[in-house]
């Protein structure tokens, strides 16, 4: 049996809307979606590694059969770290029950970690350390939260460019994202055949792009529309 899981972004939850559309997409096929909560035990105290053993735990969690996950900006950067993390290693065959051999990213944030968080400047950065807090918007509580400085540290420990990834990955990315670089996107994806770029006239939320974005999944994981 197919298992597929949905990564929520950054200050986000298992509750967005992009969550509840594949849901609800997908429940006529069979399939639960998955949706690791990465707000708990809170968010403040958030990091990848924390978000990458959830990621695991909660796939070691279900019966033996294949694992698609579909993540979206952070959660796009979690899944394809994910996959690199299960992968077997060259010239061998993998033996785990749950193998990962789909990933679906929307505008995947792949340099987290690696470029200024949110736009802010190295004095920012600076002030950010030292005080060890940061507020942002949580758009999931619809109010203003903590995060602590170890997010944007424990970040730089995983580079996507040194990770390689042979699952096959199909990735949306909206031309008119602010908080994703597009054209970032664009040159990770095309030196990796293993991923299939789709460009949409879209914002970060990519919410135009949800039927055209359901049509190309449901095609990729083998499920008749």
């Amino acid at each position: 049996m197919r298992h597929v899981f949905y990564l929520h972004g950054f200050a986000s939850s298992p509750g967005s809307g992009k969550a509840a559309f594949l849901a609800e997409r997908l429940r006529p096929h069979g399939l639960d979606l998955q949706c690791p909560d990465f707000n708990e035990p809170d968010f403040e105290s958030m990091t990848v590694t924390r978000m990458l053993e959830q990621a695991d735990a909660a796939i070691a969690a279900l019966p033996p059969g294949p694992v698609a996950l579909v993540g979206s900006s952070l959660g796009g950067f979690v899944a394809y770290h994910t996959a690199f993390r299960h992968a077997a290693p060259r010239g061998r065959a993998r033996t785990t029950l749950r193998p990962i051999d789909r990933l679906v990213l929307l505008a995947p944030a792949f340099e987290f970690g690696r470029i200024p968080f949110g736009g802010m400047d190295e004095a920012g950065l600076a002030a950010w350390r030292e005080t060890d807090g940061y507020e942002v918007f949580h758009y999931a509580e619809n109010r203003p939260r903590t995060i602590r400085y170890a997010i944007y540290e424990d970040a730089q420990r995983y580079d996507s460019a040194l990770a390689v990834v042979d699952t096959p990955a199909l990735v949306f990315q909206g031309r008119r994202d602010t908080v994703v670089d597009p054209a970032m996107v664009q040159r990770f994806a095309s030196g990796r055949p293993a991923m299939t770029l789709r460009m949409v006239d879209d914002d970060h939320q990519l919410g135009s792009s949800f039927p055209l974005m359901w049509r190309e999944i449901a095609a990729f994981l083998g499920l008749c529309e």
